[in-house]
């Protein structure tokens, strides 16, 4: 069976990847908690259960890499061809989920689905 792999969403206008510079920005432990929860959330194919994955909505999820104080939020979604979008990254400050975070990741999402291209 084929495995699942990852990829970053890549912003169609400026070619940014705004997932991969949030975590390239992290120290060294940060980076590579989120790195492996990455790697987790490929291995089951995209839908891991709570606590590590939650539904937000439509067909954004939610990967939680909780690291000491730090609460990091990584928007993606499953895809074609068995490939997870990494949408949007954030360090959660409060209990509630900002809308504005939520807003951000559902842009990208439209962007990706308007730039299939990009993902082939």
């Amino acid at each position: 069976m084929l495995e699942y792999k990852v990829k970053f969403y890549k912003d169609s206008q400026n070619g940014k990847e705004p997932v991969l510079e949030y975590i390239e920005k992290l120290d060294h432990k940060n980076k590579a908690k989120i790195l492996k929860y990455v790697e987790f959330l490929r291995k089951n194919n995209g839908y891991p259960d709570e606590p590590y994955s939650k539904h937000i909505k439509g067909k954004i999820r939610e990967l939680r890499v909780d690291f000491s104080i730090n609460h990091h939020r990584i928007f993606y979604f499953s895809f074609i061809n068995r490939t997870i979008i990494l949408l949007h990254a954030f360090l959660k400050k409060t209990d509630k989920t900002p809308n504005n975070e939520i807003i951000k990741a559902m842009e990208n999402y439209k962007d990706v689905i308007d730039n299939l291209r990009l993902y082939e």
